[in-house]
């Protein structure tokens, strides 16, 4: 009965489940645990055992799942364990004491009836108004079982304050707000060198193409604790979105957006070099979570991303902004513990979670203290626009109501800024001279490219086009979406097929079938040979730009080795490729320019601000139509924050009821100072008070009646608990009559009160 998988039971028995899962009652084993703590070997005070969070929050966020470990110092162990989460306040005798949702991770290896120094569990924290928590931990060696009420083995977290526009913490059942909503994503990466030194790959570190929608509650792209879907798996093998994207179109109206990025070669550059990718994506009352994901290459099945996030707020509006710091997850696909290890299939897959700083002593997060992982990346989420009529609870402060969001699906121009072209050409004739569909085209030429290392897309354009007479708009006339990205290939080595598909946007208005294909699919090589001596490479990179900016010039792409030949040799297969490239013309006359200026200071001490730099034109002015200034975003220091309260209250009645006393009043601190911002004032004045009219009575009945008349007092209660936890309370007490004698005098023998500060201190 004291089997690894016995206590397992207990654990899981220990959350509310009233029979013993292995068919029995429960009350045996739980007796004999309650038995063996008050027969005295109950040991408090030793710390060779210890209970951590990952990360040690100093507050849990309702609804958010948390890395619990079991931790035994050497040459201690322990051969089981049970854990609970109790209310604050509870003793664990029914079973609405307990809150929270606890997962066991590696659930196999815990079949395993050997000795343990560590023990990992997922606790996913309970809804909003649960309160405080404890978290408490039985330690089981030989029959003899260690419970510390507090210290080692004994967390406390309280609720995380809820602010206001802030997003509901887990998916509401249903979303209150009204209208659309429409959001800007922006995705900084942090995974550089310098912040995470330990291995890290120089040589092709990426960010792979981001995806993921808007979306309802009834489909999940990913989730911790949940198994990787075919397009998880090879965003976060391959990094290629394609089959997430398919899985994701084929959702339907579950799918308000399909939210998209491009990949990020090297991971990270200053954004001075290149701005951090974006995408724009809408929510309504029904599709109003958010989630995506993107793959740190090379890596074995590592990601960051969120799932399931609600923009919409508790008082039915929609968050303004969201601010998140990401940390890698593993998709459970491949058992690789290092950025570069060789292709490892896990078999059976494992469920989708968290990367911690003990995993694996090999990992390039190890921490042997455990720490939480230094954040990969950085999400910022803002509102840009909401469209219809809103309903909040209470009013937004930003006023951002337009009468059109625009179509999701519209092409932006994302021209890099450091690519100079000339206009466009006219369109050219229609390529069909019937009614059959045809394309036109337009061109434009790639006059500069001030940054080598931004590729200058986009010199062609196309349009579908029909013969003179002929309406492109017929009724039957089908709309079809663009074709999806070029699956992977069948095939890790030789030839193989490959296959893309699209969808049909809208149906003929006269009812008629789509005559139009939606799937295509060709032949692929990956590796000319499929011998133990080959070895298996990635897809192609895109290519680099062009080595010159005018004329003849050559361009480089490569690719990596996922794993090396079978029998031991060397790769051979080629991991680089060289081609000529053209660029534009070069002029007989060329443009004289001065170089480029040095950048001005930033326009703004602290924040976000723009800087410039200039040059001069040496040539013929009508020869050269070069940009002479350019403008780019700095950032600075974050601003200081100042300290923020509240009005003055009323002044308080004076404390004495008769004679010399004082009267208060207070204020409330609303925001604490950040960043070496204004410290902040005083919190709680006061002032003299004197009230002379009840010892002036006392005085002139005194003279007219005799000394028995006087009133007769209780003696001062005792003081009442403080009206505020913090940044300033009052306090009372109380004087009562005891005797009401008859005559002038009763009149003016009334109860007095006292007051006074308390908890005067910041919130």
């Amino acid at each position: 009965g004291w089997g690894w998988t016995r206590l397992l039971r207990l654990l899981v028995f220990t959350f509310g489940t009233d029979a013993d899962p292995a068919g029995g009652r429960s009350d045996g084993y739980c007796g004999r645990i309650l038995r063996a703590q008050t027969q005295g070997t109950r040991r408090d005070g030793h710390h060779e055992f210890s209970l951590r969070m990952e990360g040690d929050p100093e507050a849990y966020r309702p609804g958010s799942t948390y890395r619990v470990v079991l931790l035994a110092t050497s040459p201690s162990f322990f051969r089981g364990f049970t854990l609970i989460a109790l209310k604050e306040g509870r003793e664990g005798t029914a079973d609405g004491d307990y809150t929270g949702q606890f997962q066991i991770i590696d659930e196999d290896d815990t079949h395993t009836p050997r000795r343990r120094t560590r023990i990992q569990v997922l606790w996913t924290a309970p809804p909003t108004g649960t309160g405080c928590v404890i978290l408490k931990a039985s330690i089981v060696q030989k029959r003899i079982i260690y419970f510390q009420e507090e210290g080692s083995l004994t967390i406390q977290l309280c609720e995380k304050e809820h602010v206001f526009g802030e997003a509901t913490e887990a998916p509401a059942m249903e979303c209150c707000a009204c209208g659309t909503a429409k959001y800007r994503l922006t995705f900084h990466g942090n995974w550089s060198e310098k912040v995470h030194p330990k291995d890290y790959p120089r040589r092709a570190n990426h960010w792979s193409a981001l995806i993921g929608a808007s979306h309802s509650r009834g489909y999940v792209l990913w989730e911790y604790g949940g198994y990787a879907s075919e397009g998880v798996r090879q965003v976060a093998e391959l990094g290629s979105p394609i089959k997430m994207e398919e899985e994701i179109r084929r959702k339907g109206d579950e799918v308000l957006t399909v939210i998209k990025t491009k990949a990020q070669w090297p991971a990270w550059q200053p954004l001075n070099m290149r701005a951090a990718p974006s995408a724009e994506f809408s929510v309504d009352r029904t599709r109003h979570l958010m989630s995506f994901l993107t793959m740190l290459g090379p890596s074995p099945d590592w990601n960051v991303g969120l799932s399931g996030e609600d923009l919409c707020t508790k008082d039915c509006g929609w968050v303004q902004r969201l601010e998140t710091d990401l940390i890698p997850w593993d998709a459970g696909t491949d058992g690789g513990v290092t950025y570069e290890s060789p292709n490892r299939p896990t078999i059976p897959q494992e469920k989708i979670r968290p990367l911690t700083s003990l995993d694996h002593p090999q990992s390039p997060f190890y921490d042997p203290k455990g720490g939480a992982i230094t954040p990969v990346a950085k999400l910022v989420v803002e509102r840009i626009a909401r469209k219809g009529e809103q309903c909040n609870v209470v009013p937004d402060t930003i006023d951002d109501i337009v009468a059109d969001i625009g179509q999701e699906e519209k092409e932006e121009d994302d021209t890099p800024e450091t690519c100079i072209y000339s206009g466009w050409s006219p369109w050219s004739a229609c390529s069909s001279a019937t009614c059959e569909k045809g394309r036109r085209m337009r061109q434009r030429m790639l006059k500069a490219q001030l940054d080598l290392s931004v590729p200058c897309p986009h010199t062609q354009d196309f349009q579908p086009c029909m013969g003179h007479g002929c309406s492109i708009e017929e009724p039957s006339t089908c709309m079809m979406s663009e074709w999806i990205s070029w699956s992977a290939c069948s095939v890790s080595c030789g030839m193989g097929m490959r296959s893309r598909e699209r969808y049909v946007k809208q149906y003929p208005e006269d009812g008629s079938l789509c005559q139009l294909h939606t799937e295509e699919t060709e032949k692929c090589v990956v590796n000319d040979e499929c011998s133990p001596s080959s070895c298996v490479v990635t897809e192609w990179a895109e290519w680099d730009p062009c080595s010159v900016t005018c004329g003849l010039g050559m361009r480089r792409r490569e690719r990596m080795v996922k794993m090396p030949p079978i029998d031991g040799s060397m790769c051979k297969t080629e991991v680089a490729e060289v081609e000529k490239c053209m660029m534009p013309e070069c002029h007989s006359i060329p443009c004289m320019l001065s170089p480029w200026s040095d950048w001005s200071g930033c326009s703004v001490t602290c924040g976000r601000g723009v800087r410039t730099r200039q040059r001069m034109l040496k040539s013929d002015p009508a020869q050269c139509t070069e940009e002479l200034e350019q403008t780019e975003k700095c950032m600075l220091p974050e601003c200081p924050v100042d300290c923020m309260v509240s009005e003055w209250s009323e002044w308080s009645e004076c404390n004495k009821s008769c004679g010399k006393g004082h009267t208060i009043r207070t204020r409330m601190v609303k925001l604490e100072p950040q960043l070496g911002g204004s410290a902040c004032p005083e919190t709680i004045q006061r002032k003299k008070c004197k009230i002379r009219k009840f010892r002036q009575e006392i005085r002139s009945m005194s003279r007219g009646f005799p000394s028995k008349s006087s009133c007769r007092m209780q003696p001062w209660s005792s003081w009442s608990v403080c009206s505020k936890p913090c940044g300033g309370g009052i306090q009372e007490h109380f004087m009562t009559v005891k005797k009401r004698t008859k005559g002038p005098v009763a009149a003016s023998c009334k109860d007095r009160k006292e007051i006074r500060a308390c908890n005067v201190h910041p919130c």
